[in-house]
């Protein structure tokens, strides 16, 4: 079996980074059409017209409506035509790049990738994650190339809502344990291939990272102040977990995620925040050492990202373990990731595992005498 690693063709990160998007954007082509939410939109476009004019880029800006779904893509898709760009920029979080790749990858266009937070890996990725119109998990969609560029504008980054960093931190959290796991199990990962010794130790790198710089930067966010941690947190949290979760492959941790998104009261909930929770529920499900275990807890803590069901919003009643059960069905789901573990997974054992996470984390909360 092959081994691959594969990554975008540029990864640019900096401050005031947007201020240069038209000169890069005119390697590729001349016009384009850009994507944001309303609040993202307001927040860049004076900065990105600028920037494209000063180029001599033409430019088209559309309202993205939220959903990354197959109805927002084939919308987006058809005022690219109308329009007669040439290429797609997504500025925003992941649902905006993943619907961005989607539409490049349909109309064979380049696509540049602008995150205004370092919330999640996505950015970096040869894959969107599908939803339906309702926000429940649909489907991996697979590219064949990473997008062309990704440019991480720190200084948009660090002033982002504290929750957006931490909850990337969450995302990133779970890059090497998933590695592991796959390169345990000789998985075949996103890239195709099984993983490379330089796509595990990216992986690695990321969760030392996180462990070293992660409570400095998010205290330097928290200040409103600039420190080299945040700028390793975003290469962390963007970089090293992308290119190691891709070129590694993902496990149980993101596919608990999966599961979570069948419940409505996760809705709410970002994406890292319900991977961190899908982190700790892997290693039980692995029966890790209780010192790593205990590293993690500590972490997720100290963060601030979620250690029990309760801080999902999944409150405990008369319904409560069958929607656990319906979480562990979903995660077991025949296509998803939990099955490159490297041992054979069922809904039984991943229930247990959710149910066991749980308790820990409300054991651990109480003795570091958190209150829920």
């Amino acid at each position: 079996m092959l081994t691959i690693i594969q990554s975008p063709s540029k990864y640019i990160q900096g401050p005031n980074a947007l201020e240069d998007l038209g000169k890069y954007a005119k390697m590729l082509t001349d016009s384009y059409i850009i994507i944001a939410d309303n609040f993202v939109m307001n927040l860049t476009k004076a900065i990105v017209k600028q920037a494209m004019q000063t180029a001599s880029v033409q430019s088209y800006f559309e309202i993205f409506n939220g959903e990354c779904s197959k109805k927002e893509i084939n919308r987006l898709g058809a005022v690219l035509k109308a329009q007669q760009c040439k290429g797609i920029i997504g500025i925003g979080g992941g649902k905006a790049l993943d619907t961005a790749k989607a539409v490049a990858f349909y109309n064979k266009v380049p696509v540049l990738i602008v995150p205004t937070a370092a919330s999640n890996d996505a950015p970096t990725s040869a894959l969107s994650v599908i939803y339906t119109e309702e926000g429940a998990f649909e489907e991996y969609l697979m590219y064949p190339t990473n997008p062309e560029m990704v440019i991480m504008d720190s200084t948009i980054i660090a002033k982002a809502p504290i929750r957006l960093l931490i909850s990337g931190m969450g995302d990133a959290l779970s890059t090497y344990f998933e590695a592991r796991a796959c390169y345990e199990a000789r998985a075949i990962s996103m890239a195709g291939g099984q993983s490379t010794l330089a796509a595990l130790n990216l992986a690695r790198l990321c969760y030392e990272t996180l462990l070293k710089e992660g409570l400095k930067a998010k205290a330097a966010v928290e200040t409103g102040v600039a420190i080299k941690a945040v700028d390793h947190i975003i290469e962390a949290n963007t970089y090293l977990s992308g290119i190691g979760f891709e070129s590694s492959g993902l496990a149980a941790a993101h596919a608990i995620h999966n599961g979570l998104t069948v419940l409505e009261e996760c809705h709410s909930m970002l994406h890292g925040e319900k991977v961190a929770f899908g982190t700790l529920s892997q290693l039980i499900l692995e029966n890790a050492k209780q010192k790593e275990l205990e590293t993690v807890l500590d972490f997720c803590v100290q963060m601030g990202l979620p250690v029990t069901l309760s801080q999902l919003k999944i409150k405990k009643g008369v319904n409560f373990e069958e929607k656990i059960k319906k979480v562990a069905k979903a995660s077991c789901a025949k296509e998803d990731t939990i099955h490159n573990m490297p041992f054979e997974v069922t809904e039984d054992l991943v229930f247990a595992a959710i149910m066991t996470a749980d308790h820990i984390g409300h054991q651990w909360l109480k003795s570091n005498s958190i209150v829920l």
